[in-house]
Protein backbone atom coordinates (compact mmCIF):
# COMPACT_ATOMS: atom_id res chain seq x y z
CA UNK A 1 0.00 0.00 0.00
CA UNK A 2 1.49 3.67 -1.22
CA UNK A 3 2.43 5.82 1.67
CA UNK A 4 -0.48 8.24 0.74
CA UNK A 5 -2.97 5.44 1.15
CA UNK A 6 -1.93 4.78 4.26
CA UNK A 7 -1.84 8.54 5.45
CA UNK A 8 -5.77 8.56 4.65
CA UNK A 9 -6.86 5.75 6.04
CA UNK A 10 -5.11 6.79 9.18
CA UNK A 11 -6.68 10.54 9.05
CA UNK A 12 -10.00 8.85 8.66
CA UNK A 13 -9.79 6.65 11.77
CA UNK A 14 -8.32 9.77 13.93
CA UNK A 15 -10.99 11.73 12.80
CA UNK A 16 -13.86 9.14 13.90
CA UNK A 17 -12.37 8.08 16.86
CA UNK A 18 -12.20 12.39 17.32
CA UNK A 19 -15.93 12.68 16.23
CA UNK A 20 -16.50 9.67 19.00
CA UNK A 21 -14.77 11.77 21.50
CA UNK A 22 -16.75 14.78 20.92
CA UNK A 23 -20.65 13.98 20.01
CA UNK A 24 -22.79 13.63 23.01
CA UNK A 25 -24.02 10.01 22.40
CA UNK A 26 -27.61 10.20 24.06
CA UNK A 27 -29.48 12.84 25.52
CA UNK A 28 -31.00 11.87 28.93
CA UNK A 29 -34.42 10.61 28.56
CA UNK A 30 -37.35 11.98 31.06
CA UNK A 31 -40.92 10.64 31.10
CA UNK A 32 -43.63 11.97 28.30
CA UNK A 33 -40.34 12.15 25.48
CA UNK A 34 -40.45 10.31 22.40
CA UNK A 35 -37.67 8.20 21.84
CA UNK A 36 -35.66 8.24 18.92
CA UNK A 37 -32.32 6.20 18.25
CA UNK A 38 -29.81 7.32 16.28
CA UNK A 39 -27.82 4.55 14.31
CA UNK A 40 -24.48 5.99 13.04
CA UNK A 41 -20.83 5.40 11.66
CA UNK A 42 -18.50 7.78 13.04
CA UNK A 43 -15.51 5.63 12.23
CA UNK A 44 -14.75 3.00 9.84
CA UNK A 45 -14.28 3.23 5.65
CA UNK A 46 -17.65 5.46 5.68
CA UNK A 47 -16.66 7.69 8.56
CA UNK A 48 -16.27 10.92 6.09
CA UNK A 49 -20.01 10.96 5.26
CA UNK A 50 -21.29 9.44 8.66
CA UNK A 51 -19.64 11.83 10.90
CA UNK A 52 -21.49 15.36 9.20
CA UNK A 53 -24.84 12.99 8.64
CA UNK A 54 -24.89 11.90 11.75
CA UNK A 55 -24.50 15.22 13.22
CA UNK A 56 -27.18 16.43 10.85
CA UNK A 57 -29.29 14.24 12.44
CA UNK A 58 -28.67 14.98 15.86
CA UNK A 59 -28.96 18.82 14.95
CA UNK A 60 -32.37 18.78 13.89
CA UNK A 61 -33.40 17.04 16.77
CA UNK A 62 -32.07 19.86 19.46
CA UNK A 63 -33.49 22.38 16.95
CA UNK A 64 -37.09 20.66 17.38
CA UNK A 65 -36.66 20.95 21.28
CA UNK A 66 -34.99 23.70 21.41
CA UNK A 67 -37.19 26.38 19.25
CA UNK A 68 -40.12 24.18 19.67
CA UNK A 69 -40.02 22.72 22.42
CA UNK A 70 -40.56 19.69 20.87
CA UNK A 71 -43.21 18.03 18.75
CA UNK A 72 -46.84 19.70 19.98
CA UNK A 73 -44.97 20.11 23.63
CA UNK A 74 -43.27 16.54 23.25
CA UNK A 75 -40.34 16.77 23.54
CA UNK A 76 -37.49 14.04 21.85
CA UNK A 77 -35.11 12.36 23.60
CA UNK A 78 -32.34 10.02 21.09
CA UNK A 79 -29.24 8.02 21.73
CA UNK A 80 -26.81 7.15 18.87
CA UNK A 81 -25.68 3.56 18.54
CA UNK A 82 -22.34 2.79 16.35
CA UNK A 83 -22.40 0.40 13.85
CA UNK A 84 -19.35 1.17 11.83
CA UNK A 85 -21.33 0.52 9.11
CA UNK A 86 -20.97 -3.21 9.75
CA UNK A 87 -24.57 -5.49 9.33
CA UNK A 88 -24.15 -7.26 12.66
CA UNK A 89 -23.14 -4.25 15.06
CA UNK A 90 -26.14 -2.67 13.20
CA UNK A 91 -28.58 -5.55 14.13
CA UNK A 92 -26.94 -5.46 17.87
CA UNK A 93 -27.91 -1.62 18.01
CA UNK A 94 -31.28 -2.35 16.96
CA UNK A 95 -31.82 -5.16 19.39
CA UNK A 96 -30.52 -2.79 22.30
CA UNK A 97 -32.45 0.37 21.15
CA UNK A 98 -35.77 -0.72 20.01
CA UNK A 99 -37.65 -1.09 23.11
CA UNK A 100 -35.95 2.22 24.75
CA UNK A 101 -38.62 4.41 25.86
CA UNK A 102 -41.60 2.96 25.31
CA UNK A 103 -40.75 1.53 21.85
CA UNK A 104 -37.93 3.32 19.04
CA UNK A 105 -39.79 5.86 16.90
CA UNK A 106 -38.25 4.25 13.51
CA UNK A 107 -35.13 3.33 12.60
CA UNK A 108 -32.53 5.14 9.84
CA UNK A 109 -30.20 2.32 9.65
CA UNK A 110 -27.79 4.17 7.36
CA UNK A 111 -26.99 1.28 5.66
CA UNK A 112 -28.49 -0.81 3.05
CA UNK A 113 -26.98 -4.33 4.42
CA UNK A 114 -28.49 -3.34 8.12
CA UNK A 115 -31.57 -2.58 6.77
CA UNK A 116 -31.60 -6.03 4.64
CA UNK A 117 -30.37 -7.29 8.29
CA UNK A 118 -33.60 -6.01 10.08
CA UNK A 119 -36.44 -5.45 7.73
CA UNK A 120 -37.34 -8.85 8.94
CA UNK A 121 -37.24 -8.27 12.51
CA UNK A 122 -39.50 -5.03 12.02
CA UNK A 123 -42.11 -6.84 10.71
CA UNK A 124 -42.42 -9.21 13.86
CA UNK A 125 -41.59 -6.20 16.41
CA UNK A 126 -43.45 -3.48 14.65
CA UNK A 127 -40.98 -0.85 13.98
CA UNK A 128 -40.78 1.35 11.28
CA UNK A 129 -37.99 1.39 9.40
CA UNK A 130 -36.86 4.59 7.77
CA UNK A 131 -34.32 4.58 4.34
CA UNK A 132 -34.42 8.14 2.72
CA UNK A 133 -32.10 7.64 -0.73
CA UNK A 134 -31.09 3.87 0.02
CA UNK A 135 -32.41 0.76 1.22
CA UNK A 136 -34.57 -2.46 -0.27
CA UNK A 137 -35.47 -0.33 -3.45
CA UNK A 138 -38.78 -2.54 -3.79
CA UNK A 139 -39.80 -1.78 -0.35
CA UNK A 140 -41.52 0.92 -2.06
CA UNK A 141 -44.56 -1.11 -2.29
CA UNK A 142 -46.28 -0.34 0.86
CA UNK A 143 -48.49 -3.49 0.13
CA UNK A 144 -46.12 -5.90 0.89
CA UNK A 145 -43.49 -3.69 3.17
CA UNK A 146 -46.08 -2.32 5.34
CA UNK A 147 -42.86 -1.51 7.95
CA UNK A 148 -40.13 -0.31 6.02
CA UNK A 149 -40.01 3.85 3.97
CA UNK A 150 -37.46 4.01 1.45
CA UNK A 151 -38.40 8.17 1.75
CA UNK A 152 -37.72 10.27 -1.45
CA UNK A 153 -35.94 8.16 -3.35
CA UNK A 154 -34.30 4.60 -3.96
CA UNK A 155 -31.05 3.55 -5.77
CA UNK A 156 -33.28 2.21 -8.20
CA UNK A 157 -34.41 5.98 -9.35
CA UNK A 158 -31.39 6.98 -8.94
CA UNK A 159 -29.84 5.17 -11.49
CA UNK A 160 -32.95 5.82 -13.43
CA UNK A 161 -32.58 9.31 -13.10
CA UNK A 162 -28.62 9.39 -14.62
CA UNK A 163 -29.68 7.12 -17.30
CA UNK A 164 -32.22 10.09 -18.25
CA UNK A 165 -29.49 12.99 -18.01
CA UNK A 166 -27.04 10.89 -19.96
CA UNK A 167 -29.68 10.25 -22.92
CA UNK A 168 -30.32 13.93 -22.83
CA UNK A 169 -26.63 14.68 -23.50
CA UNK A 170 -26.61 11.99 -26.39
CA UNK A 171 -29.26 13.36 -28.13
CA UNK A 172 -32.33 11.17 -26.43
CA UNK A 173 -30.89 7.62 -26.92
CA UNK A 174 -28.93 5.67 -25.23
CA UNK A 175 -28.43 2.92 -28.22
CA UNK A 176 -24.58 1.43 -28.63
CA UNK A 177 -23.34 3.13 -25.61
CA UNK A 178 -21.04 1.96 -23.39
CA UNK A 179 -21.95 2.42 -19.77
CA UNK A 180 -20.21 1.13 -16.72
CA UNK A 181 -20.52 0.30 -13.10
CA UNK A 182 -18.35 0.91 -10.45
CA UNK A 183 -19.82 -0.81 -7.37
CA UNK A 184 -18.47 -1.29 -3.46
CA UNK A 185 -18.91 -5.11 -3.48
CA UNK A 186 -21.60 -5.14 -0.82
CA UNK A 187 -25.47 -4.94 -0.65
CA UNK A 188 -25.50 -1.35 -0.93
CA UNK A 189 -23.75 -1.38 -4.57
CA UNK A 190 -25.06 -4.40 -6.07
CA UNK A 191 -28.74 -2.64 -5.39
CA UNK A 192 -29.13 -0.62 -9.00
CA UNK A 193 -28.04 -3.60 -10.73
CA UNK A 194 -31.15 -5.55 -11.81
CA UNK A 195 -32.62 -1.97 -13.17
CA UNK A 196 -29.32 -1.32 -15.37
CA UNK A 197 -29.64 -4.83 -16.66
CA UNK A 198 -33.11 -4.05 -17.56
CA UNK A 199 -32.38 -0.62 -18.92
CA UNK A 200 -29.66 -2.17 -20.92
CA UNK A 201 -31.64 -4.46 -22.50
CA UNK A 202 -34.92 -2.24 -23.04
CA UNK A 203 -32.41 0.72 -24.27
CA UNK A 204 -29.66 -0.83 -26.39
CA UNK A 205 -27.04 0.37 -24.51
CA UNK A 206 -23.95 -2.47 -23.36
CA UNK A 207 -23.54 -2.54 -19.33
CA UNK A 208 -20.50 -3.34 -17.63
CA UNK A 209 -20.02 -4.25 -14.14
CA UNK A 210 -17.19 -3.65 -11.74
CA UNK A 211 -17.06 -5.02 -8.27
CA UNK A 212 -14.52 -2.80 -5.90
CA UNK A 213 -13.82 -4.62 -2.52
CA UNK A 214 -14.64 -2.39 0.37
CA UNK A 215 -13.30 -0.52 1.76
CA UNK A 216 -12.20 0.29 -1.63
CA UNK A 217 -8.84 2.51 -0.90
CA UNK A 218 -7.35 0.53 -3.90
CA UNK A 219 -8.87 0.88 -7.42
CA UNK A 220 -5.78 1.08 -9.67
CA UNK A 221 -6.90 -1.98 -11.33
CA UNK A 222 -10.20 -1.39 -11.76
CA UNK A 223 -9.62 2.03 -13.23
CA UNK A 224 -6.87 0.73 -15.90
CA UNK A 225 -9.54 -1.81 -17.07
CA UNK A 226 -12.26 0.82 -17.39
CA UNK A 227 -8.89 2.73 -19.59
CA UNK A 228 -8.81 -0.31 -21.68
CA UNK A 229 -12.69 -1.00 -22.42
CA UNK A 230 -13.44 2.78 -22.62
CA UNK A 231 -17.07 3.31 -21.74
CA UNK A 232 -18.69 6.41 -22.66
CA UNK A 233 -19.94 6.66 -18.94
CA UNK A 234 -19.53 5.63 -15.87
CA UNK A 235 -21.94 5.25 -12.75
CA UNK A 236 -20.23 5.41 -9.70
CA UNK A 237 -21.63 3.70 -6.29
CA UNK A 238 -19.07 4.46 -3.96
CA UNK A 239 -18.91 6.32 -0.18
CA UNK A 240 -16.44 7.33 2.65
CA UNK A 241 -12.91 6.71 2.08
CA UNK A 242 -13.90 4.68 -1.76
CA UNK A 243 -14.80 8.08 -3.85
CA UNK A 244 -11.88 10.31 -3.71
CA UNK A 245 -9.68 7.15 -4.02
CA UNK A 246 -11.91 6.47 -7.31
CA UNK A 247 -11.87 10.01 -8.53
CA UNK A 248 -8.14 10.11 -8.11
CA UNK A 249 -7.39 6.45 -9.96
CA UNK A 250 -9.81 7.98 -12.59
CA UNK A 251 -7.71 11.27 -12.76
CA UNK A 252 -4.24 9.16 -12.56
CA UNK A 253 -5.92 7.01 -15.59
CA UNK A 254 -6.91 9.94 -18.07
CA UNK A 255 -11.00 9.04 -17.84
CA UNK A 256 -13.02 12.57 -18.22
CA UNK A 257 -14.60 13.02 -14.72
CA UNK A 258 -17.59 14.22 -16.77
CA UNK A 259 -18.16 11.57 -17.78
CA UNK A 260 -18.84 9.69 -14.37
CA UNK A 261 -21.78 10.23 -12.01
CA UNK A 262 -21.83 8.97 -8.66
CA UNK A 263 -24.39 8.22 -6.67
CA UNK A 264 -25.85 10.94 -3.39
CA UNK A 265 -23.40 9.47 -1.55
CA UNK A 266 -20.69 9.75 -3.09
CA UNK A 267 -21.27 13.58 -3.62
CA UNK A 268 -20.40 15.63 -0.73
CA UNK A 269 -18.08 18.16 -0.06
CA UNK A 270 -15.48 15.82 1.69
CA UNK A 271 -15.68 13.45 -1.76
CA UNK A 272 -14.17 16.07 -3.80
CA UNK A 273 -12.63 19.19 -1.66
CA UNK A 274 -9.17 17.79 -1.13
CA UNK A 275 -9.02 16.94 -5.16
CA UNK A 276 -10.43 20.34 -5.92
CA UNK A 277 -9.43 20.77 -10.01
CA UNK A 278 -8.38 17.32 -10.49
CA UNK A 279 -12.12 16.15 -9.80
CA UNK A 280 -13.53 19.17 -11.65
CA UNK A 281 -17.00 18.02 -14.06
CA UNK A 282 -17.32 15.23 -11.72
CA UNK A 283 -21.18 15.12 -11.42
CA UNK A 284 -23.39 13.55 -8.97
CA UNK A 285 -27.15 12.95 -8.54
CA UNK A 286 -28.71 14.41 -5.40
CA UNK A 287 -32.19 14.29 -3.68
CA UNK A 288 -32.30 17.77 -2.86
CA UNK A 289 -30.98 21.59 -3.98
CA UNK A 290 -27.55 20.48 -2.78
CA UNK A 291 -25.59 24.62 -2.71
CA UNK A 292 -29.54 25.70 -1.39
CA UNK A 293 -29.10 27.06 2.36
CA UNK A 294 -32.68 28.06 3.79
CA UNK A 295 -34.21 29.08 7.04
CA UNK A 296 -33.49 25.64 8.67
CA UNK A 297 -29.68 26.78 8.65
CA UNK A 298 -30.61 29.59 10.22
CA UNK A 299 -32.55 28.71 13.18
CA UNK A 300 -30.18 26.10 13.75
CA UNK A 301 -27.26 28.65 14.04
CA UNK A 302 -29.89 30.77 16.46
CA UNK A 303 -31.04 27.95 18.74
CA UNK A 304 -28.59 25.36 18.90
CA UNK A 305 -24.75 26.64 17.56
CA UNK A 306 -25.05 30.22 18.74
CA UNK A 307 -26.09 28.65 22.25
CA UNK A 308 -23.02 25.91 22.54
CA UNK A 309 -24.99 23.02 21.71
CA UNK A 310 -23.99 21.95 17.96
CA UNK A 311 -23.39 18.38 17.59
CA UNK A 312 -20.28 19.32 15.59
CA UNK A 313 -17.95 22.00 14.66
CA UNK A 314 -19.95 24.91 12.55
CA UNK A 315 -18.25 24.72 9.20
CA UNK A 316 -20.00 21.75 9.01
CA UNK A 317 -23.32 23.20 8.84
CA UNK A 318 -24.63 23.80 5.40
CA UNK A 319 -22.35 20.69 4.26
CA UNK A 320 -24.64 18.25 1.26
CA UNK A 321 -23.85 15.54 4.27
CA UNK A 322 -25.34 17.38 7.39
CA UNK A 323 -28.08 18.47 5.25
CA UNK A 324 -29.08 15.37 4.46
CA UNK A 325 -29.17 13.98 7.67
CA UNK A 326 -31.04 17.15 9.49
CA UNK A 327 -33.37 15.86 6.08
CA UNK A 328 -33.91 12.46 7.64
CA UNK A 329 -34.56 13.43 11.31
CA UNK A 330 -36.99 16.51 9.63
CA UNK A 331 -39.02 13.35 8.23
CA UNK A 332 -38.59 11.18 11.49
CA UNK A 333 -40.42 14.31 13.05
CA UNK A 334 -42.88 15.15 10.55
CA UNK A 335 -44.31 11.54 10.88
CA UNK A 336 -44.70 11.82 14.43
CA UNK A 337 -46.20 15.17 14.44
CA UNK A 338 -48.52 13.33 11.58
CA UNK A 339 -49.50 10.52 14.23
CA UNK A 340 -50.41 13.51 16.58
CA UNK A 341 -52.76 14.75 14.34
CA UNK A 342 -54.48 11.35 14.43
CA UNK A 343 -53.99 9.43 17.97
CA UNK A 344 -53.43 12.79 19.78
CA UNK A 345 -51.67 15.89 19.96
CA UNK A 346 -48.86 16.25 22.62
CA UNK A 347 -49.16 12.59 23.27
CA UNK A 348 -45.98 9.94 23.62
CA UNK A 349 -47.11 7.69 20.30
CA UNK A 350 -46.06 3.76 19.74
CA UNK A 351 -44.19 2.77 17.17
CA UNK A 352 -47.01 1.01 15.30
CA UNK A 353 -48.83 4.69 15.66
CA UNK A 354 -45.59 6.43 14.17
CA UNK A 355 -45.39 3.93 11.23
CA UNK A 356 -48.84 5.06 10.62
CA UNK A 357 -47.50 8.76 10.02
CA UNK A 358 -44.97 7.96 7.92
CA UNK A 359 -47.55 6.19 5.50
CA UNK A 360 -49.55 9.37 6.27
CA UNK A 361 -46.87 12.26 5.09
CA UNK A 362 -47.91 15.19 3.29
CA UNK A 363 -45.27 17.97 3.20
CA UNK A 364 -46.71 20.20 0.41
CA UNK A 365 -44.02 23.22 -1.13
CA UNK A 366 -46.16 25.02 2.03
CA UNK A 367 -45.52 23.03 4.70
CA UNK A 368 -41.45 22.65 3.68
CA UNK A 369 -41.02 26.39 3.84
CA UNK A 370 -42.78 26.96 6.93
CA UNK A 371 -40.44 24.03 8.10
CA UNK A 372 -37.73 25.73 7.00
CA UNK A 373 -36.64 23.21 3.96
CA UNK A 374 -38.64 25.17 0.81
CA UNK A 375 -35.49 25.63 -0.81
CA UNK A 376 -34.05 22.57 -0.17
CA UNK A 377 -36.19 19.67 -1.36
CA UNK A 378 -39.63 18.77 -3.36
CA UNK A 379 -42.64 17.86 -1.85
CA UNK A 380 -43.34 14.16 -0.03
CA UNK A 381 -46.56 12.43 -0.05
CA UNK A 382 -47.08 8.80 0.98
CA UNK A 383 -49.64 6.42 1.13
CA UNK A 384 -50.61 2.59 2.05
CA UNK A 385 -49.05 1.80 -1.37
CA UNK A 386 -46.76 4.17 -1.63
CA UNK A 387 -43.79 4.53 0.83
CA UNK A 388 -41.32 6.40 -1.06
CA UNK A 389 -43.50 9.42 -1.38
CA UNK A 390 -41.29 11.44 -3.97
CA UNK A 391 -39.25 10.58 -6.78
CA UNK A 392 -37.48 13.30 -8.84
CA UNK A 393 -33.85 13.88 -8.37
CA UNK A 394 -31.49 15.98 -10.33
CA UNK A 395 -27.55 16.50 -10.81
CA UNK A 396 -24.85 18.56 -9.63
CA UNK A 397 -21.39 19.06 -10.99
CA UNK A 398 -17.94 20.22 -9.14
CA UNK A 399 -16.50 22.74 -11.01
CA UNK A 400 -13.13 23.01 -8.63
CA UNK A 401 -14.16 24.64 -5.99
CA UNK A 402 -17.77 24.03 -5.20
CA UNK A 403 -20.58 22.39 -6.59
CA UNK A 404 -23.09 23.84 -8.89
CA UNK A 405 -26.99 22.60 -9.95
CA UNK A 406 -26.29 20.90 -13.70
CA UNK A 407 -29.69 20.03 -14.40
CA UNK A 408 -33.34 20.67 -13.44
CA UNK A 409 -35.46 17.96 -11.85
CA UNK A 410 -35.84 14.91 -13.38
CA UNK A 411 -38.85 11.94 -12.23
CA UNK A 412 -37.82 8.30 -12.42
CA UNK A 413 -39.64 6.95 -15.20
CA UNK A 414 -42.00 4.47 -14.23
CA UNK A 415 -42.32 2.19 -16.98
CA UNK A 416 -39.32 1.22 -16.05
CA UNK A 417 -39.49 1.26 -12.20
CA UNK A 418 -42.91 0.22 -11.01
CA UNK A 419 -42.74 -3.23 -12.71
CA UNK A 420 -39.47 -4.23 -11.36
CA UNK A 421 -40.76 -3.02 -7.72
CA UNK A 422 -43.95 -5.56 -8.23
CA UNK A 423 -41.62 -8.06 -9.35
CA UNK A 424 -39.58 -7.96 -6.14
CA UNK A 425 -42.04 -6.93 -3.57
CA UNK A 426 -44.28 -10.37 -5.06
CA UNK A 427 -41.03 -12.18 -4.88
CA UNK A 428 -40.30 -11.10 -1.40
CA UNK A 429 -43.45 -11.25 -0.34
CA UNK A 430 -43.63 -15.32 -1.50
CA UNK A 431 -40.22 -16.17 0.31
CA UNK A 432 -41.38 -14.94 3.58
CA UNK A 433 -45.02 -16.20 3.35
CA UNK A 434 -46.61 -12.16 3.73
CA UNK A 435 -50.06 -11.42 2.48
CA UNK A 436 -49.96 -8.28 0.49
CA UNK A 437 -52.33 -5.61 2.33
CA UNK A 438 -55.39 -4.59 0.19
CA UNK A 439 -54.58 -0.46 -0.01
CA UNK A 440 -57.57 0.15 -2.13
Amino acid sequence: MQPRKIASIAAVLAAGLSALATAPLAQAQAAGEQFVPLLVYRTGQFAPLGIPWADGKQDYLKLVNTRDGGVNGVRLSFEECETAYDAAKGVECYERLKGKGGGASGFDTQSTGITFAVTDKAFVDKIPVETPGYGLSQSADGTVFEWNFPLLGTYWTAADVMLQDIAKKEKGSLKGKKIALVYHDSPYGKEPIPLLQKRAEADGFTLSTFPVTPPGVEQKSTWLQIRQQRPDYVLFWSAGVMTPAGIREAQASGYPREKIYGIWWAGSDHDVKDIGAGAKGYNAITIHNSAARDKVHDDLKKFVYDKGQGTGAPTGVGTLAHTRGMMISMLQVEAIRAAQEKYGKGKVLTPEQVRWGFENLDLTADKLKALGFGEIMRPVKTSCQNHMGTDWARIVQWDGGKWNLASDWYQADKTHIDPLVKEYAAKYAKDKNIKPRNCS
